[in-house]
């Protein structure tokens, strides 16, 4: 059995994340989209829409399931027994920053990281520009799932 991790605040769910979700159903037999909880971050969205909003864009894929988690990603692999954290790259910024925590999840577990280049049309987005759109009363929609909407 192949289980990934794919950790993130998804603060909100993105079209890029959605991409690279997708992607990798036929890499695992079990996707784990984890939402990790930081009390010292301030989030647009709270957690329960965030896990909403995952849960609804994948309601019909049995082989994906939304947690809510705190503390280390490595730890929470150990926990489900999965072997892999999945990460989307944008560009050459996002691959420094994954690397440095690849190597440091690598060195303290057996746990390896897989990494998925997001598609050309997604690779602009992420959820802080979704989150400053939406701020600015912008249409976030055509960055967003469907499931994505500011009440």
């Amino acid at each position: 059995m192949r289980k990934a991790i794919f950790p993130g605040s998804f603060d909100p769910l993105t079209l890029g994340h959605l991409d690279i979700i997708k992607r990798s159903i036929p890499l695992f037999d079990d996707i784990i989209i984890a939402i990790g909880v930081n009390a010292d971050k301030k989030y647009m969205f709270s957690l329960e829409d965030r896990k909403r909003f995952i849960e609804e864009t994948f309601k019909d894929e049995p082989s994906i399931s939304v947690i809510t988690y705190e503390g280390l990603t490595i730890d929470l692999c150990k926990k489900l027994k999965a072997d892999f954290i999945l990460r989307g790259l944008r560009n050459p910024a996002d691959f420094e920053f994954e690397k440095a925590i690849a190597h440091t999840n690598r060195r303290l577990s057996k746990i390896e990281t897989v990494f998925l280049l997001t598609a050309a049309s997604t690779s602009f987005i992420s959820s802080s520009i979704v989150r400053d759109v939406i701020r600015n009363n912008g249409d976030y929609t055509v960055l967003v799932p469907h499931a994505v909407r500011v009440k």
